[in-house]
């Protein structure tokens, strides 16, 4: 009895070893349109005010998963004070990834969006989330 109880704690560890531990995972967004799937990550994340934040955008098939080429699309978002920024998704190196640069100008929350469409021939497809910006880490005031 007292075995099965070591092994029972022991196994309890692994666990919660294992759940605590280091992990790879990369924190995305992910958003739908009828016909395609975006996984979206930002760098820096969380995004800091007054700092360069390379959005990246991988854009598959809803139905094949294969991923979409050809695409054309923008990022942009608007404070609650009204301040916009915006940048074209340029494709990248991998096949169906798409990049954007944005520079928030005040920390807050901010209204962000990508429009998006597989080619020229298509309408653009539109999805929107809210985002916490931070304060930025260093002072740009001289």
């Amino acid at each position: 009895m007292m075995r099965r109880h070591a092994l029972l704690a022991l196994a309890w560890f692994a666990v919660i070893a294992v759940g605590c531990g280091p992990t790879d995972e990369v924190l995305e967004n992910r958003q739908w349109t009828d016909d395609m799937e975006f996984r979206i990550t930002s760098d820096p994340l969380p995004p800091r005010a007054r700092e360069r934040v390379l959005y990246k955008v991988v854009v598959r098939d809803r139905k094949s998963g294969e991923p979409i080429e050809r695409g054309e699309g923008r990022v942009f978002a608007t404070s609650r004070d009204g301040a916009n920024t915006w940048d074209a998704l340029l494709p990248g190196p991998e096949l169906g990834t798409y990049y954007g640069t944005v520079n928030f100008v005040t920390a807050g929350e901010w209204a962000i969006a990508i429009q998006f469409r597989r080619d020229s021939t298509r309408s653009l497809e539109r999805m929107d989330w809210m985002q916490e910006v931070l304060n930025a880490t260093t002072s740009t005031t001289p």
